[in-house]
């Protein structure tokens, strides 16, 4: 009798704890993201973010980037801001999660044209209140590499779409298949979102 008991107690147990992962893995779904600001724009050490056109740089930031277009390479330095928010803060019929994000590998993409991929440097938390934050991801890339024209004025415009400044913002997107840290261990996302500035996706 003693050993049904126990047997019943430990279904039991294992009933509500598979619920309770089933809950968390629901709760942790409901964790969305958006393509924030970008930010800190440099282009082989000159910055961007204060121009809005290629007749806005001077006459020496032009000459620096023809020089490094003809050795090569064209460095660009930025960091892409994405929005996080958690809505599950306890209300609405769902108890309130914390997420912790162990993994966020990441893809840049304009135009169609994959630019650059990467990760975080460290988790980030998107805490169970339902308040935005905000993710600082730091990418540096040779654009002359990946990108599809090399003249100078379309990698410079290029720079300035990427920045926000220019027409096309629309066109970059930024793919990301997030791993959530979970009492059970770590989750993948199963499949990559993508990621784009004028919705939480």
């Amino acid at each position: 009798m003693k050993k049904t008991g126990l047997l019943l107690v430990l279904v039991f147990a294992f009933i509500f704890s598979q619920c309770g992962i089933y809950q968390t893995l629901v709760n942790l779904s409901r964790v969305k993201f958006r393509l924030g600001n970008i930010a800190n724009v440099y282009v082989e050490g000159v910055p961007v973010m204060n121009k809005r056109s290629v007749s806005d740089f001077s006459p020496l930031d032009a000459l620096a980037f023809t020089r490094a277009i003809s050795q090569g390479h064209l460095n660009v330095s930025l960091v892409v801001n994405v929005d996080a928010i958690n809505p599950n803060d306890g209300k609405g019929g769902y108890p309130a999660t914390n997420a912790r994000i162990t993994s966020f590998p990441w893809r840049l993409v304009i135009d169609g044209k994959e630019l650059i991929t990467g990760n975080l440097g460290a988790p980030f938390d998107v805490p169970g209140t339902g308040q935005q934050v905000t993710v600082p991801i730091a990418v540096s890339m040779d654009l002359l590499k990946n990108a599809q024209d090399k003249g100078y004025q379309s990698l410079i415009n290029m720079v300035l779409r990427i920045a926000g400044l220019g027409n096309g913002k629309g066109n970059i997107a930024l793919y990301a298949k997030p791993v959530i840290g979970t009492a059970i261990g770590n989750i993948s996302y199963p499949q990559e979102i993508k990621i784009i500035s004028e919705t939480f996706n």
